[in-house]
């Protein structure tokens, strides 16, 4: 079985994000870019489901600008097969996203496609669910355990009432939540094996897909500093000021 995994370049996540000046967007410039760590979570998976016998194939796939080949690389480092890269300077959007790995889920056939649940820069936890959708596949979100067996995924996920099991028919979309594993160490000797692994790439318009963003950022800001705390003398003094202040009650 094969298992493709999109993986996403993002802002590292010890970065402190900084707003540009002109208020379009975040400051990428010199800036530690690494894999999205759900995604990375998601690599994890499908090299641990390779180990177990399950697996015969991990192909790694990311979508966006020629850096990307890094997190492809570093995809690879962990225990990816191969990997493929959609080239485009383009600002791609999760629907773009998810209808570009339509086009390479109808190309390469896979039986199990395993991604994060959600990227740390926007934070928008579509992609897998609107892949889901346009290829007419099963999907099981924010899997903090998945077990392959007879043509069947079992994958407990996380919901607000505790945990639930689904059973999904191969193949279907996967997505993982944190709890689902911890990444291995990437090692010296896999980085140098990994540079030799074959990465291929195309373009948007190869698989015949319009990422042309549909929704404008009109302005992109900060979170309001945080004003100091105060001492108050006594219950009443809180209550009042919860009340006529901070009306939260």
């Amino acid at each position: 079985m094969k298992v493709l995994v999109p993986v996403k370049r993002v802002v590292d996540y010890n970065v402190k994000v900084r707003v540009k000046s002109d208020n379009s967007g975040v400051d990428i410039a010199n800036v530690k870019m690494s894999m999205n760590p759900f995604d990375e979570i998601s690599v994890e998976e499908a090299v641990r489901l390779k180990e177990k016998g399950v697996v015969t194939e991990v192909v790694a796939v990311s979508c966006g600008v020629a850096q990307c080949q890094e997190t492809l690389r570093t995809a690879m480092a962990i225990g990816a097969d191969r990997a493929i890269l959609v080239q485009t300077d383009v600002e791609l959007q999760p629907l773009a996203v998810a209808k570009l790995l339509k086009a390479l889920v109808d190309k390469e056939q896979p039986g199990l496609i395993i991604l994060g649940k959600q990227a740390i820069d926007d934070d928008c936890n579509q992609t897998g669910q609107m892949l889901a959708a346009l290829a007419n596949l099963p999907q099981a979100t924010f899997a903090s355990k998945v077990e392959i067996a007879d043509g069947k995924a079992s994958v407990t996920r996380e919901v607000d009432g505790g945990l639930e099991t689904l059973s999904v028919s191969l193949p279907a979309v996967i997505t993982t939540d944190l709890r689902l594993n911890e990444p291995r160490y990437v090692t010296l000797p896999n980085i140098m094996k990994a540079k030799k692994k074959q990465l291929d790439t195309m373009t948007p318009e190869d698989l015949g897909v319009d990422v042309s963003p549909r929704i404008k950022t009109l302005k992109v800001s900060e979170p309001p500093k945080r004003g100091a705390g105060i001492k108050v003398p006594d219950v009443a003094t809180l209550v009042d000021k919860l009340k006529n202040e901070a009306k939260v009650i």
